[in-house]
């Protein structure tokens, strides 16, 4: 493991509209170029996830969500015990989850969901709504990353 180094992940089907949310953070992010900070982008998680959450001390999941009350939450992601290998779809939890358990990494994870509008549709290209909450968050996330923001807005399960 790297000290001091940070994953994001951003997760999700452009070609569904506002799915697209996480890989389009992730890829805004990249742009920035912030020292320390890596990032990846799936179309969803799997278990393969682990190995990688292994190799950091921090890990941030982003995704679209539906959740009506803000632009988007930030929440810290505790271990969820899995039996992965009947699934093709994991959560943020199932994922470290299995990096403890196979690699006895415990990084602090993290839990961006960031408001979608519209998923229903096939499509390219993000609402307005989900455009200026997508701005919201990735503001919240950098902060966080260079040490400003010093906890998540809102802690609970996934």
């Amino acid at each position: 493991m790297t000290t001091g180094s940070m994953l994001v992940i951003g997760y999700g089907n452009p070609g569904r509209g506002d799915d697209g949310l996480g890989p389009e953070l992730v890829s805004r992010l990249e742009a920035l170029g912030l020292p320390g900070v890596h990032v990846e982008v799936a179309f969803q998680l799997a278990v393969e996830h682990a190995a990688a959450l292994a190799e950091h001390d921090l890990v941030v999941f982003v995704d679209a969500t539906t959740e009506p009350d803000a632009p988007f939450y930030f929440r810290e992601v505790s271990p969820v015990p899995t039996d992965a290998g009947f699934t093709h779809h994991v959560s943020p939890g199932q994922v470290l989850s299995v990096a403890q358990a196979c690699f006895h990494a415990t990084p602090r994870c993290y839990l961006l969901g960031v408001r979608a509008q519209k998923m229903d549709d096939f499509g390219e290209g993000l609402t307005p709504g989900a455009s200026a909450a997508l701005e919201a968050a990735l503001t919240h996330l950098v902060a966080f990353l260079e040490g400003q923001a010093l906890a998540p807005l809102e802690t609970g399960d996934e």
